[in-house]
């Protein structure tokens, strides 16, 4: 067995901790924070049973979230066309998903600040034909 056990956390820089607490905890659903550390810089959210916790980092004006070359998160969902579906109802930014038949959907997404995130589901049309 290897040395790591899974992921614990993935934090997402933001420019204003209130904002990201509002979008993470309200627009995106993921409820109340499991550690509100706003003097910290730091504030945490659970993500689901089964995967690591998402949190929004304070960064200072110099620093640009959602440049192209950071980490992204992924997040799992039970179905992507219907995620996607509700956060464009939600105002949230959503590109179209993309499928990859047989394997996987997945969509990219963005928060206030332009920080790209994405959600996946397996492809279940292949699934329901065989």
């Amino acid at each position: 067995m290897g040395m790591f056990q899974g992921i614990n956390v993935v934090s997402v820089p933001v420019p204003d901790l209130d904002e990201g607490r509002r979008f993470y905890r309200d627009v995106l659903g993921l409820g109340e924070p499991l550690y509100d550390l706003p003097d910290a810089g730091w504030i945490e959210f659970g993500t689901g049973e089964r995967s690591g916790n998402l949190a929004i980092t304070h960064v200072s004006s110099e620093r640009r979230p959602g440049v192209p070359e950071e980490t992204t998160v992924v997040l799992d969902v039970a179905d992507c066309h219907e995620a996607h579906r509700e956060l464009t109802e939600r105002g949230v930014r959503c590109d179209e998903p993309v499928v990859f038949p047989g394997y996987v959907v997945f969509c990219s997404f963005y928060d206030p600040f332009g920080n790209r995130l994405q959600m996946c589901s397996p492809d279940r049309a292949d699934q329901a034909k065989g």
